[in-house]
Parts: C-alpha cells; sequence; structure tokens
C-alpha cells in the first residue's frame, strides 16, 4: 500500500525559545529565510507523500496559513514586479494539501498522534516531527518508506548517540539485520546512561501502522500525565514486527537553541548567495581567539 499521509505534530509551546514564540509559533522560526516547517513538509513532498496532516494548538493558526494562498500579498508583489519571490509563494501553496485537527490539551506526543486518527483512516501512515531536520540525499522519511515497502511493516528512524546523550531520547533495543536495519525489540524513554540497552536513538521520522491508534489509546499516562508515543511503538512491537533503520544524513535538533544555530549555518552554508561572505566571517570569528 502507497503511503499518502504524514501527520506532523505542531501544538507545542515552544518554551525554550521565549520570548521569541511568545506570539510566533517555534515552527515558523526561520532557517535564514526559510520556516523551518517548510523543510519538514517539503521532506514529505519530496517523498511522495501527497496530505500532511497538521495536529495544533492554539496560537498555531500562523503554520496552516503559511502554506495557504495570499493574494493580498501577491497582488502587492506582482505590482512591484518581484516575481520570484511571488512564484516561491504560490509554489508554497500549491506543494501539497493540508488539513488539520486540535489537540486540545497538552497530553503528550502520543495523545497528539492519536488526535490525528480520524484523518488518518485504516492505513498506515508517516510521521514527521518538526523539531528534527534531516538532510541528506534521500530524504529520511523516503528511506523509512523504502524498508516499509519490502517489509510491510512499522519503520522508526535511529541515529546513534554518545552515552551522554541518551536520556535525550527513546532508546532501542534490538536485533541487527544488517548494516543499518534492526528489528526492535524494546524501547526505552530517556533512560539513564548506565542503564541503557543500547546508543540507538530514535529520531522523529516514522511509518506506523494504524493499529497504533488502539494501542495509544490504551496507553498509561507518564509524567505529567502525558501519552508516550515509545510507549504505543514498544506495544505495537510486542504485537507484530517494528523496524528500526540508521538513515543516512545530518541531523539537526532545532528544539534545542545550540541545534538551531547549527542548522541555520549548515543551511546558509549550502547557499550560494551566502555561502562565500559567511565562511569568510565565520574564519574570522575564529582567527580573533
Amino acid at each position: 500500500m502507497k503511503i499518502k499521509k504524514a501527520v506532523i505534530p505542531v501544538a507545542g509551546l515552544g518554551t525554550r525559545f521565549l520570548p521569541a514564540t511568545k506570539t510566533v509559533p517555534k515552527e515558523l522560526l526561520p532557517i535564514v529565510d526559510v520556516p523551518a516547517i517548510q523543510y519538514v513538509v517539503q521532506e514529505a513532498v519530496d517523498s511522495g507523500i501527497s496530505e500532511v496532516i497538521f495536529v495544533t494548538g492554539r496560537g498555531k493558526d500562523g503554520i496552516e496559513d503559511h502554506f495557504d494562498e495570499s493574494p493580498e500579498l501577491e497582488q502587492v508583489l506582482e505590482k512591484r514586479g518581484q516575481k520570484e519571490i511571488l512564484k516561491s509563494l504560490r509554489q508554497i501553496a500549491e506543494m501539497i494539501e493540508v488539513v488539520s485537527v486540535r489537540q486540545k490539551k497538552p497530553l503528550g506526543l502520543g495523545h497528539a498522534i492519536f488526535c490525528a486518527r480520524d484523518l488518518v483512516g485504516n492505513e498506515p501512515f508517516a510521521v514527521l516531527l518538526s523539531d528534527d531536520l534531516i538532510d541528506g540525499a534521500l530524504p529520511c522519511i523516503r528511506q523509512l518508506l523504502e524498508i516499509f515497502e519490502e517489509k510491510k511493516e512499522s519503520v522508526i528512524a535511529l541515529r546513534r548517540v554518545p552515552d551522554h546523550e541518551v536520556q535525550r531520547y527513546g532508546i532501542v533495543q534490538g536485533k541487527q539485520l544488517n548494516n543499518r536495519l534492526y528489528e526492535v525489540e524494546n524501547m526505552v524513554e530517556k533512560p539513564h546512561p548506565k542503564e541503557t540497552p543500547s546508543r540507538l536513538a530514535i529520531i522523529g521520522r516514522y511509518i506506523l501502522q494504524p493499529e497504533i491508534f488502539s494501542l495509544l489509546e490504551k496507553v498509561t499516562p507518564g509524567r505529567g500525565g502525558e501519552i508516550q508515543l515509545t510507549d504505543g511503538i514498544a506495544a505495537l512491537a510486542r504485537a507484530r514486527k517494528v523496524y528500526g533503520y540508521e538513515f543516512e544524513g545530518e541531523h539537526y535538533d532545532i528544539g534545542d537553541k545550540l541545534g538551531f544555530v547549527r542548522a541555520t549555518v549548515a543551511f546558509a552554508l549550502k547557499r550560494p548567495d551566502l555561502e562565500g561572505q559567511l565562511r569568510e566571517y565565520l574564519r574570522s570569528i575564529i582567527n580573533k581567539k
């Protein structure tokens, strides 16, 4: 079955980026001049997905607006002869079909995914977390889709992390099948480094079978009353096979301030209009030390 839908949770408050996120959704903070969420949606588009389901919260209307038409702005740009900018705005509005559902209470990532159940229906679907930007020759979610097309089972993205970082992630314990592919046997949410079963961290890209919804409905809320997606996937792995894949590409955790800065610099260095001057500036900073 071809996967057509992707769920992107965007209901988080973005408190780590206050005061910037007091009135602007963190997903719209720009990586240079492109909102972070646009990179995530573009990954879905480039992977062949045709519909994005945003799980939103209060104050997040601007995210949907970004992917909508803006007749007044387009009219102004047309009058000014700013054809390239006008073309880029129209491409954003036409890139994919966008629908949304509201997560009324912040009850965790698992609950956010559960909120999309009626829009997803009884079919496998992708999940992309907006705090994770992954820059690779082949989009990360496309890499997972290729595994899904072969195995017909759920697939989660993995990255090997240093010991001191395991307590920031859900960690997978599994049987290695080849260089990058694992059969998931268990998952632990944010373990202590001395108790971690591995250093394979779950990164925010998933292909999930629809059974995940009934399992999430039964998950017991944990710390803070939150329903963890990791717990739902662990239950799914006990019922049927779940695979983990060490994706190829550079990962940026833009939910973290340093990760956001790293992503901004890395993506700016890929821009022909910025790369030369930025390298010169970075060299001048290093030489001052």
